[in-house]
């Protein structure tokens, strides 16, 4: 191993770096030999790794799918689940771990975490009821098996790994499923577990997404959460950079899968990807952002597949941009809800009332447009639905409508850009447009159109105005 770089008066300097890896990065043998030698090379750069990881890919939709099942009384389905993620683990520790002694004592760790899910498992089988807690517990199993199997793994190749249970050092409250950070007690807690082993020349390891309350209870920072989890260990150790390693080039000017042509966005603004993780960019968990702006620390969205590509930079200022936009994002299963009500015209505290049934719910709203007598919103087409709807008939007549999807485009003071609502809007005068979103903020634009119609309006959207892209922001050698 190289040794950490020495200052001028003998103490250890640390340029510590937080590593964020996707269950992409994680899902066999390969991907995580490759993950081994990307940190590697951060090592032998002089930097100090904190790595974080994510579950191997697809493994918590299974256990999921197994509290699912186990929730509904299917007991066997439920450990047939269990059982073949118990095989796959397995697996991938004796291609992982070549010493007999230690793939062995990992093994017998894997088999008594399995036991531990089992058990769960089993006694959820027979309550019939999956609480938020119990669910929680369930997926948390996914972290902390990646972690410890990547930390050996690291080992292995010759790094010198440290695995910590994350649900050490993040401490959130006791909001099951989407439980929200303790700032103050992280940055506590990392500066006991995590920058001791750093200074030791450790790498430490730890599973994303999972997290414990006060009370050593397991929580979850909700879907998507690994990338948060990088976040909060970057602002709580103020590291020089947080990297999300995902199986994406960086963030791009729209869904590759949609526009072939798309192009990797080189520099973008803290503020500006913030929208496009909110709105529908799957390269970034929209909370990610939050810490980093907290600290001014860069955030750099990399490609483990393509480790030699410079990815996308975040950063507090980005430079001017000749185009634009720098991107094109997409929600999809959206809802608007119409609420009309002439009897409370001019009426003091109405849309007072119509917003404490959202913030009742705990359901966050995309975009708002009103009228004297009418409001419409738009919100996640989801389970609560039904309630929200009741409770907003009591003020006024309801009207839902589904499958729509919005449409954001994110660039620099688009407000202040003579005639670019016109042209937006004729690129895509073949498309009904049901709601539209301008001059809130100044670097987004947003509209809402028919689900079935989103890759249509992207694809025409992004023919119209990336014809001629500015070679400082984008990638145009790729194109």
């Amino acid at each position: 191993m190289k040794a950490s770089p020495q200052s001028s008066d003998g103490n250890q300097r640390m340029n510590l770096v937080v590593m964020k890896f996707g269950g992409t990065s994680v899902e066999d043998t390969a991907a995580i030999g490759r993950t081994a030698a990307i940190v590697a090379g951060r090592v032998a750069a002089g930097k100090s790794p904190v790595v974080v990881v994510s579950a191997m890919a697809k493994v918590t939709d299974q256990l999921l799918r197994a509290a699912a099942a186990a929730s509904q009384g299917d007991r066997a389905g439920a450990l047939a689940i269990s059982s073949r993620l118990r095989a796959r683990h397995r697996d991938t520790t004796a291609e992982l771990v070549k010493d007999a002694a230690a793939c062995a004592e990992l093994t017998n760790w894997i088999d008594k975490k399995f036991d531990s899910l089992d058990e769960v498992l089993r006694g959820l089988a027979a309550i019939l009821e999956l609480t938020p807690r119990i669910s929680d517990l369930i997926v948390s199993f996914g972290e902390r098996l990646s972690s410890r199997m990547v930390a050996a793994a690291f080992g292995e190749r010759g790094i010198d790994a440290a695995h910590v249970d994350a649900r050490e050092v993040i401490i959130t409250d006791s909001q099951y499923q989407k439980a929200l950070p303790q700032d103050d007690i992280i940055e506590k807690r990392a500066a006991e577990k995590l920058r001791p082993l750093a200074a030791q020349g450790k790498v430490p390891v730890l599973g994303g997404f999972i997290a414990s309350n006060e009370a050593g209870i397991t929580t979850t920072l909700g879907r998507g959460g690994s990338d948060f989890t990088g976040a909060l260990i970057g602002g709580a150790l103020s590291a020089e950079a947080i990297e999300i390693w995902t199986d994406v080039d960086g963030i791009m000017t729209s869904d590759p899968r949609v526009c072939p042509d798309a192009l990797r966005v080189k520099i973008i603004s803290f503020e500006e990807a913030a929208e496009l993780a909110y709105f529908g960019a799957k390269v970034l968990h929209p909370a990610t952002i939050l810490p980093a702006v907290k600290k001014n620390i860069p955030v750099l969205v990399l490609n483990s597949r393509n480790a030699a590509c410079e990815g996308t930079r975040i950063t507090s200022l980005a430079p001017h941009c000749k185009s634009p936009f720098k991107s094109i994002a997409v929600k999809k299963k959206l809802s608007i809800i119409d609420v009309v009500a002439s009897r409370m015209l001019m009426t003091h505290g109405y849309l007072r009332q119509i917003f404490e049934v959202f913030d009742k719910h705990r359901c966050p709203v995309d975009m708002v447009s009103t009228s004297e007598v009418s409001v419409s919103l738009t919100v996640d087409s989801n389970q609560q639905l039904p309630a929200i709807t009741a409770d907003l008939s009591a003020l006024a007549d309801v009207k839902l409508e589904g499958k729509k999807a919005l449409v954001c485009m994110v660039g620099e003071d688009i407000r202040g850009q003579n005639g670019m609502a016109a042209q937006v809007f004729s690129a895509i005068k073949h498309i009904n447009v049901r709601m539209i979103s301008q001059g809130a903020s100044e670097i987004n634009m947003s509209f809402m159109i028919e689900e079935d119609d989103a890759d249509e309006a992207v694809r025409s959207l992004h023919a119209a105005f990336f014809k001629d892209p500015d070679p400082a922001i984008f990638d145009v050698e790729a194109r």
